[in-house]
């Protein structure tokens, strides 16, 4: 039983530094402005009142989400769906695992 819970918090905090990589290049990409859509919907959002941080949280879902269904499909990154999904926040893509 103790093991499996060390298993179980081994796990949450392999999570937490997946979505802090995943945050980072969100944060990167705002620095870069590259995509330009990245902080076209960080203004649209922040604009109606969204936290910032927030905002770069969901932005971090969404490129998880791209990520997960390019290996899924076993394809390349898909730019476009990226920015769609991207263009469709604050409603977050179905992650289709």
């Amino acid at each position: 039983m103790f093991e499996y819970e060390d298993d179980d918090v081994a796990g949450q905090d392999e999570d937490d530094q997946v979505r802090q990589q995943l945050v980072e290049a969100i944060e990167n990409q705002l620095l870069a402005t590259d995509p330009a859509c990245v902080q076209a919907v960080l203004n649209k959002l922040t604009l109606v009142g969204m936290e910032r941080e927030e905002v770069v949280e969901m932005m971090a879902y969404v490129l998880a989400v791209e990520i997960r269904q390019s290996l899924q499909q076993e394809r390349g990154f898909d730019a476009g769906n990226y920015e769609r999904m991207l263009r469709e926040l604050p409603e977050l893509p179905a992650d289709e695992t």
